[in-house]
């Protein structure tokens, strides 16, 4: 499978991109900078510049001939609301959209968990809001093959190698969280599915072919 990842110098992305190399699959690393491109290469990705706030006839050019797109950018924490609302939510709605013009139907979207309800949304409020809609317009608005993933609190410790499913609170591993990824990527049983991920006892495959 090829692989298209969206934020792939994420904290998640870098370590998604690694795991897709070790499975044998081939990787697009989505970069913002040309200076970035080392550090995939030499893993044995190949790069693309991949650019948010670009319109999506451009981004598609660039998406073309990869089986499957992964967005697992962000905006950070130290940017204000704006970027949150510019990158997470249109950023994520314009991915979407350059997926479809490429004639790409697989699309793995890391979200947030309880982003469906907005009575469990903690102080950062736009984040939620901004992944809340992008949820949103990807199951409405699209004729993706979507998966929509909701990790918990993420964390950079070692992955632990199981999860529990479907919590409405809890910490993951992001270790963790892109092998879920690369599990749901190669699992079609998970396409039009939305789960919510945290630390747990049963093995990411097992856990995986249980939504």
């Amino acid at each position: 499978m090829k692989v298209f990842v969206i934020g792939a110098h994420g904290q998640i992305g870098k370590l998604l991109v690694a795991q897709l190399l070790d499975r044998g699959d081939e990787v697009v690393a989505g970069i913002r900078d040309t200076k970035q491109r080392s550090f995939f290469e030499d893993q044995g990705a190949a790069t693309q510049l991949f650019d948010l706030n670009e319109q999506p006839e451009e981004m598609a050019k660039v998406l073309k001939g990869v089986d499957a797109v992964v967005f697992s950018a962000g905006s950070g924490g130290k940017t204000g609301d704006d970027q949150t609302l510019l990158i997470d939510l249109d950023g994520a709605v314009k991915s979407m959209e350059a997926t479809q013009k490429a004639g790409i139907k697989r699309f793995v979207i890391v979200s947030a968990m309880n982003a469906e309800d907005r009575t469990l949304w903690t102080a950062i409020k736009p984040y939620y809001v901004a992944k809340h809609y992008a949820d949103l317009y990807l199951k409405d608005e699209t004729n993706l093959d979507y998966t929509i993933i909701k990790p918990g609190v993420l964390t950079n410790e070692a992955g632990k190698g199981g999860i529990q499913l479907n919590q409405h609170k809890g910490q993951i591993a992001r270790e963790d969280v892109a092998e879920v990824i690369v599990a749901t990527l190669h699992n079609d049983q998970t396409i039009k599915k939305e789960f919510a991920i945290s630390e747990g006892k049963t093995p990411v495959s097992e856990a995986v072919n249980q939504v």
